[in-house]
């Protein structure tokens, strides 16, 4: 995955020869930066910032020091994900009205994001839940096959106010596939994931079963039966064949979402890390080998980082596994700050050839006391986070961890957060450390967070209020979009040094990628509520810019 040795001798003879220009701009080798974007609390909406000019010598104070010879992994893309609940809020919206917020998502003068997911089956932002493609307990061969709950729509007279009754899951992503073979850039790469295998393929013979307070909220997700585990990977194939012929080629997928389970409180299945890699070695691997899907990725895991050393220790640590396996997903919900950095690394050394992909997170048990709504409807619009840019902006977010007093030790690593800090750190950290692609969940929801069947309300980039149509772009929307707009497929990350000069060690965050034609994009967080004023230093020159309070910014350099 590293940068070719010619490209990367181009980029360093480029460098130290001084031949780096920019029309008009003066200092070293003509440096200047080409974009300086800004989103920030105080309104800033990838607003231009006034270009700087590098000169030279030793800066001082905060300096973020970037090596564009040095390039890391090829970056697959930034985007967030197709669900069922997705499409029904929608399916609210005038047709005409919806394309204008699909082209906000997936057109070149939207957020124009470029890796996505979706679910194969029910999942817990399904709106009703609990079906699959094959209903019929018993039929191993599959013939009841059926991708029609994806395309089957919302009937108006059950669910009043749905102005398209047409709209489903698969017509969604269909839709941001047209607007994007309509435009230039048209790349949309689509993971699948199942959280479940049909019910009856598993030993409960059921969806999943609830906790209750006496044990914990611990129920049960169920594990394949032995005499079904191939029938789950034909099961696979069939949806891949299905949605294929519905015009939509995936890039990739996972075996099962978090195969630890969720405490049955919505669909899930159990996979340990063996029987996981027995499942792609012996039956799904050789399977989409054999098939018009051998190019499709597959991805191990999909769950909590934490975990990701154990799981990457047995899959690929199998030397067949590399026959099947292009990489590792990974979710972010073992912690509100921590990202993980340390293991990313010590994996990316271990396993060099696979690549690492964020596939889940977001600002989940939105309606948790702490971040108010939920429990007062009436006023959730005055007092929460609909309409309301405050409230991503400042430390009001709790996660699914904040009061579980039955966690133990583990409370401590979901303390209340920021949202926009949450998923900005995340996103930076990530690509700095190895991560190839990061895609958020829903990519809309309603105005309480959903709908979703089990409850587990969360926050999305576009939330709708579907009783007015009324849309509200997020904060994380914008910070999405910049960085969607600046990171492409394609490009390298490169290797960053950060001397924050006293700085809290949270206070400034960067990465940094470049693509084919020497354009380099650094992006930077400012956590405080104070301007940070730093230096970016490339080479022998460096150029002092200011990093407005709570802020997210993108600088561009063409080298």
């Amino acid at each position: 995955m590293n940068q070719p040795k010619c490209l990367i001798s181009i980029f360093t003879v480029a460098l130290l020869s001084s031949t780096l220009s920019c029309a008009g701009a003066s200092g070293p080798g003509g440096l200047k930066t080409s974009e300086i974007l800004l989103t920030s609390e105080r309104g800033d909406r990838l607003s231009p910032m006034e270009n700087v000019t590098f000169k030279t010598g030793t800066p001082s104070g905060p300096v973020i020091t970037v090596f564009p010879d040095r390039t890391k992994q090829t970056i697959e893309g930034i985007g967030s994900s197709f669900t069922e609940s997705s499409a029904f809020v929608l399916a609210h919206l005038e047709p005409a009205k919806r394309k204008e917020v699909m082209e906000k998502i997936y057109g070149e003068s939207g957020a124009n994001f470029t890796l996505t997911r979706t679910h194969i089956g029910s999942c817990d932002f399904s709106v009703e839940g609990k079906y699959s493609y094959a209903s019929t307990p018993g039929d191993k061969e599959l013939k009841d096959f059926s991708i029609a709950p994806d395309l089957e729509g919302f009937d108006p007279a059950k669910y009043p106010g749905i102005k398209d009754a047409s709209y489903d899951l698969l017509p969604m992503i269909q839709e941001a596939l047209s607007i994007k073979n309509a435009q230039r850039d048209k790349d949309l790469k689509i993971i699948a994931s199942a959280w479940t295998a049909p019910d009856w393929m598993k030993d409960i013979e059921t969806w999943y079963i609830p906790g209750s307070e006496e044990n914990n909220w611990q129920g049960d997700a169920g594990r394949l039966k032995p005499e079904y585990v191939a029938t789950y990977a034909d099961y696979t194939l069939k949806y891949l064949d299905a949605y294929a012929e519905a015009g939509v080629d995936l890039w990739g997928l996972t075996p099962v979402n978090e195969p630890h389970g969720n405490g049955g409180h919505w669909e899930s299945m159990h996979f340990t890390p063996e029987s996981q890699l027995e499942f792609v070695n012996e039956h799904l691997g050789p399977r989409l080998q054999n098939s018009q899907h051998a190019d499709d990725r597959l991805l191990v895991f999909d769950q909590n980082r934490d975990g990701l050393e154990e799981w990457t220790d047995v899959i690929f640590g199998d030397p067949k596994s590399a026959d099947y396996v292009f990489g590792v997903a990974v979710h972010w919900y073992a912690s509100t700050f921590k990202v993980y950095e340390d293991t990313f690394d010590r994996v990316k050394e271990k396993f060099p050839d696979y690549a690492i992909i964020h596939t889940e997170g977001c600002i989940d048990n939105l309606g948790n006391p702490a971040g108010g709504g939920i429990e007062d409807p009436e006023g959730y619009q005055e007092t929460g986070w609909f309409k309301n840019d405050a409230f991503w902006w400042n430390q009001t977010a709790t996660d699914w961890a904040y009061s579980a007093s039955w966690a133990g030790p583990g409370v401590a690593d979901h303390p209340m957060y920021t949202p926009v800090h949450r998923y900005a750190r995340n996103i930076i950290v990530s690509l700095d450390h190895w991560v190839a692609g990061w895609v958020d969940w829903n990519i809309v929801l309603d105005a309480q967070g959903g709908p979703n069947h089990a409850n587990n309300f969360c926050g999305a980039p576009i939330m709708i209020d579907t009783e007015n149509q009324d849309i509200y772009y997020t904060p994380i929307y914008d910070v999405l979009a910049q960085f969607s707009r600046t990171i492409r497929p394609g490009d390298k990350a490169v290797q960053t040094q950060q001397e924050l000069a006293g700085l809290d060690p949270d206070a400034l965050h960067a990465c940094a990628t470049i693509n084919d034609a020497g354009l380099l994009a650094v992006q930077l967080l400012n956590t405080t509520q104070e301007a940070i004023e730093y230096n970016l230093q490339i080479a022998d020159g460096y150029a002092t810019i200011t990093l407005p309070p709570n802020s997210v910014q993108t600088v561009r350099v063409q080298l």
